[in-house]
């Protein structure tokens, strides 16, 4: 994949390019749509095969894995928020064909989501979950290190994820061990990070960062991508998918299961509730105590396990 003119995309002959256009004449006769879409459907196609042929696999051979990958690079490459929709949808499309041509076996996208604004409570996850989930990245290399660190202050310090993509400089003291933070309205807060983030954060700045920022210029951002720029929060919604995956973590997951899990967690471990209000930059204390449930949910089990009436 190459950049021209105005940032568009410019994807070379794709090896699969049959069965593309196989799929592109029943989508339009089925469909009827505009040819503005077909053109958009085939760039998006071309390109998720060329990054497949890039890494010996195919169109056919794909799974959940492979796309959730293509996916998260897009959006670590700079592909815009507004197009996670249309290239997901491509992807539907293309693969529900593929099943219905009897060319695979099972749809890969069938359980892919669109990044999106939650406005449910996830479903919790354990604390065996969140440590499974924070040593899945590689941390061998560069890339590994920034997503354990991202993964362990998210968790340390229960940041929201556009504070953590958004983080500055100028909003973190190491020395002290606190990030300062401008949540909803505007109010100021600090968190403590936690030693584990602390220290995976540590270990970011003085070792992976500047092999991501290497002449491609400055970023005011902590966290950054391969290609030096910002971290968005799309691209850090699959990061936290594809890590769960590795992790063994099939239950749906986001970025605020880690900030819901960091006020679970703690009430769990008998934390006041304004405390925690305190912590997560919550306006009003009725908006924390949907974390009371977690710790009713604890006495319940202490008490089914050690009560001799239960």
């Amino acid at each position: 994949m190459s950049k021209a003119g105005a940032g568009r995309p410019v994807y070379r002959p794709c090896p699969e390019q049959p069965l593309i256009d196989r799929f592109m004449d029943v989508f339009w006769a089925e469909r009827g749509v505009a040819q503005n879409t077909l053109d958009a459907y085939g760039r998006d196609l071309r390109g998720l095969c060329q990054w497949l042929h890039g890494r010996g696999q195919t169109l056919t051979g794909a799974g959940q894995a492979e796309l959730l990958d293509y996916l998260g690079a897009c959006f670590e490459a700079g592909a815009e928020a507004s197009s996670s929709a249309r290239l997901l949808s491509s992807l539907r499309a293309f693969y529900g064909f593929l099943l219905r041509e009897q060319l695979i076996s099972q749809d890969p996208v069938a359980h892919i989501e669109t990044p999106r604004k939650s406005h449910l409570l996830p479903d919790t996850l354990s604390e065996a979950d969140v440590e499974r989930l924070l040593q899945a990245p590689d941390v061998a290399s560069i890339l590994g290190v920034r997503d354990r660190a991202m993964l362990e202050l998210m968790y340390g310090a229960g940041l929201r994820v556009s504070e953590l993509t958004g983080l500055r400089f100028g909003q973190v003291s190491l020395e002290q061990g606190v990030v300062r933070l401008s949540g909803k309205g505007d109010r100021e807060r600090l968190v403590p990070m936690g030693e584990e983030a602390h220290d995976w954060l540590v270990r970011y700045l003085d070792n992976a960062r500047a092999g991501l920022v290497a002449g491609k210029g400055g970023c005011e951002q902590v966290f950054v991508t391969s290609r030096g720029a910002g971290m968005t929060r799309q691209a850090f919604w699959y990061l936290v998918r594809r890590h769960a995956r590795e992790a063994g973590i099939f239950k749906p997951i986001s970025p605020h299961s880690l900030r819901h899990a960091f006020a679970t967690h703690l009430v769990n471990h008998g934390a006041d509730l304004r405390v925690v209000q305190l912590l997560l930059g919550h306006r009003d204390l009725s908006t924390t105590q949907i974390y009371t449930h977690v710790a009713k949910a604890r006495l319940q089990q202490l008490h089914g396990a050690h009560h001799p009436r239960a």
